[in-house]
């Protein structure tokens, strides 16, 4: 991964973190972690997976997310994502939105 690719996943963490952080006590893993701690913590019951980029592949955006939410034991997970100029969005699997909404 470039220079250029980390600075704008670090940046992504921390525009992200700011959103969150108007209702939720958000902590960022910091920069250049590679995965030693999570992205961003703090929302109850779901594992936070940033990416901040122009093409996602998605489906391995979230085996990533799967792995590490199981690894750090810290809730369902989920990829936050955007592209420039566009509004984040959140993808998680059916099974895991529905227990999420059903407790």
């Amino acid at each position: 991964m470039g220079r250029s690719s980390q600075r704008k996943g670090a940046d992504g963490e921390r525009e992200l973190a700011a959103l969150l952080r108007r209702g939720y006590p958000i902590r960022r893993g910091g920069s250049l972690s590679f995965g030693e701690v999570p992205d961003l913590s703090g929302l109850p019951g779901i594992h936070i997976e940033v990416k901040r980029v122009e093409r996602l592949n998605l489906h391995e955006a979230m085996q990533q997310a799967q792995r590490d939410s199981q690894r750090f034991h810290d809730g369902a997970p989920a990829v936050f994502h955007r592209r420039s100029r566009e509004p984040w969005l959140v993808t998680m699997t059916l099974t895991d939105w529905l227990k999420l909404y059903e407790g």
